[in-house]
């Protein structure tokens, strides 16, 4: 019976992490948010966001977001910001992880970006960094919060 017992506790704390921790899927909603971003399909980014508090910090006024409608009100200021700014064209292009960390049911992913637009109509780089942590459900990997880190902005090559 303690046997038993023993494989059933197995069974629920250790199944549930092994099957969280799929390495490939990690990666699918920053996919999903960052391609999302870049083809203006909002409803896909927004897929890719976990349910709940989500935190996001970026280089542009107010910096941080937080709460259930973050995602919203980040891409809201992007909007203006980009409109005050000047930028048009924006488009994020990512790498292969840089460091990905998984443990159970939450993951701490890297990636290299390099962000090009326009900004008064000529063409501008920077590159950087997104840092995410994501959580798994029944619904695959999801992202509660992410963070820009690039250099300062200057004339595209």
């Amino acid at each position: 019976m303690k046997s038993v017992g023993l494989m059933l506790l197995v069974a629920i704390f250790v199944a549930p992490a092994a099957w969280a921790a799929v390495p490939g899927a990690v990666t699918d909603p920053i996919h999903q948010f960052i391609d999302g971003f870049n083809t203006g399909d909002t409803k896909s980014a927004y897929a890719a966001y976990a349910g709940g508090e989500i935190s996001i910090i970026d280089e542009f006024p107010p910096h941080r977001w937080m709460g259930a409608k973050a995602a919203q009100l980040w891409a809201a200021d992007y909007d203006k910001h980009a409109k005050e700014a000047g930028v048009s064209d924006g488009h994020v292009g990512y790498g292969a992880p840089a460091r990905t960390e998984i443990e159970g049911d939450v993951a701490y992913v890297i990636v290299p970006t390099l962000y090009t637009y326009k900004a008064h109509g000529k063409a501008t780089a920077e590159e950087g960094q997104m840092t995410f942590a994501l959580t798994a459900g029944t619904g695959g990997w999801k992202i509660k919060s992410w963070t820009w880190t690039g250099v300062e902005p200057h004339p595209a090559r």
